[in-house]
């Protein structure tokens, strides 16, 4: 089993040094890359080798920080483009939202019925907290005063889940 781990781990580093040799490789031809490459393309690319780190180790459970360090590297990335620093008053909600795409991701590939769900619950607790401090920030305006009705809505789901669990 150690042996098969060792060259897995060999396998996803070598495929990591690729990748990153192709990109550099490729920058260097063609100069309108570069833009491409800032600060927060390498943290999307840790993110990227924490996420295959875990599929190639068979540790299924690294792709959650993958998937949270690749999200925030994304955010970072856009912000870092548009120069819309303050909308950190809302997109920090994405995070849970990150974290619960990695969870969905690792149960499926353990084939964890549980593990999947709670990854779904997580992203939509993190896309109506993303709504509703967007909404209260003035970043998104379509909810205008209704976004409270997110809230309930996300109470109700909250009360079936628990309902439905108890009686299981």
């Amino acid at each position: 089993m150690e042996d098969r781990r060792a060259v897995r781990s060999g396998m996803a580093v070598g495929a990591a040094l690729m990748i990153i040799g192709v990109w550099l490789l490729v920058v260097q031809f063609i100069p309108a890359l570069r833009g491409w490459f800032s600060w927060p393309t390498l943290i999307v690319a840790v993110g990227l080798l924490l996420f295959l780190l875990g599929l190639f180790l068979g540790e299924y459970e690294m792709v959650i920080p993958g998937c949270v360090v690749g999200g925030v590297g994304a955010i970072l990335y856009w912000q870092n483009v548009t120069g819309n620093w303050e909308s950190w008053s809302y997109i920090w909600a994405l995070i849970p939202g990150f974290a619960g795409t990695g969870t969905l991701l690792a149960g499926l590939l353990r084939r964890d019925g549980g593990q999947v769900r709670g990854g779904l619950w997580t992203m939509l607790v993190s896309a109506v907290l993303f709504l509703v401090f967007g909404s209260l920030f003035g970043a998104i305006g379509a909810l205008g005063r209704y976004w409270p009705v997110l809230l309930i809505l996300l109470g109700i789901a909250a009360l079936v889940q628990g309902l439905v669990r108890r009686a299981e």
